[in-house]
């Protein structure tokens, strides 16, 4: 086969795909630091489950991941470790920007 014929074809991806794709990211990271055992880390480990549970929709509906959200800050809340609250925090805020993402236009 010759590689000069051979067309490339590009999906194009939507800002859905683009934002899903960036809040799996954040979340496999909130995974890692969960791996710590601090007084919290039941609700987190709830809050996560609910998230991989949305993740694996086929669909994506911005307002059920703006209300993950504010699920997560209230984990964040009840996490009395204020070291672990601080790094949860960060992902909070990555997880806004997340949410913020476009797909690249050409």
């Amino acid at each position: 086969m010759d590689t000069k014929t051979e067309k490339v074809v590009k999906k194009i991806q939507t800002d859905e795909e683009v934002k899903k794709k960036a809040v799996k990211l954040v979340v496999a990271h909130i995974k890692r630091k969960a791996s710590q055992d601090f007084s919290g880390i039941d609700y987190l480990n709830a809050w996560l489950e609910e998230m991989d549970a949305l993740l694996e929709k086929e669909e994506f509906d911005i307002r059920e991941y703006h209300e993950m959200r504010r699920h997560f800050n209230d984990v964040i809340e009840s996490t009395l470790d204020a070291n672990m609250r601080m790094k949860l925090r960060d992902s909070w805020y990555s997880m806004g920007k997340a949410l913020d993402k476009k797909a690249k236009r050409y």
